[in-house]
Formats: C-alpha cells, sequence, structure tokens
C-alpha cells in the first residue's frame, strides 16, 4: 500500500484547507484509515479516524468541531476538511492506513497556520 498526501501550505489563523491522501496498491484490505500530526520536538497525534465499514469516525479533542474525515471508497482517496484553523493546528500531516498485516504511512505534507 502506497500513500500519498497533498494539500498542505500556509493559511491565516481561522482559514480552511482540505488535505488528500490518495493510497494505491494492495486497499482491498485496509479496514481503516486516519490523520495523524507532529509538530518540531512534539510526539506524533491522532487527528482522525474512519472505518471502512460503516464510516466510523473518531476525532482528537483538539480538532472536535472544526476538522471533518471522510474517504471517497472508488477513488481510494482520503480527505481532512480543516476549518476554523488555529496556530497550534500547524504541524506535519501523515495519512495512515491499516489492514490485516501492516501499518502503512504516507510522507506527510506541512500544515503552516500563521498570520
Amino acid at each position: 500500500v502506497h500513500l500519498v498526501e497533498s494539500g498542505g501550505g500556509l493559511v491565516q489563523p481561522g482559514g480552511s484547507l482540505r488535505l488528500s491522501c490518495a493510497a494505491s496498491g494492495s486497499t482491498s484490505n485496509i479496514h481503516v484509515m486516519g490523520w495523524y500530526r507532529q509538530d518540531l520536538g512534539k510526539r506524533r497525534e491522532l487527528v482522525a479516524t474512519i472505518t471502512r465499514i460503516g464510516g466510523r469516525t473518531v476525532y482528537s479533542d483538539s480538532v472536535k468541531g472544526r476538522f471533518t474525515i471522510s474517504r471517497d471508497y472508488v477513488q481510494n482517496t482520503m480527505y481532512l476538511e480543516m476549518n476554523l484553523l488555529k496556530p497550534e493546528d500547524t504541524a506535519v500531516y501523515f495519512c495512515d492506513a491499516r489492514d490485516f498485516s501492516a501499518h502503512y504511512w504516507g510522507q506527510g505534507t506541512q500544515v503552516t497556520v500563521s498570520s
């Protein structure tokens, strides 16, 4: 499974961005996908996840109500719609996918929230 993120960039506080994660390869056994983020000197933290069956979503408290995770199964792409961005949302955002035998990561995309 190969994951490629896109959509990061520089945005002002209060602004919006939409991240994409394109999955390729043996994606049929992926049962959950998610977004994580990591800022300099900090641990990687969960942002949101979505299950293949049922589309059940989980969000960290810090982004709940502002971010929305979704997945297009036809295009094999996952999205993260980010609204009301804050400076503390600044980080490298990583796409994550899990099947029954392995855990896959993308290369990350930088999101910077600054005026």
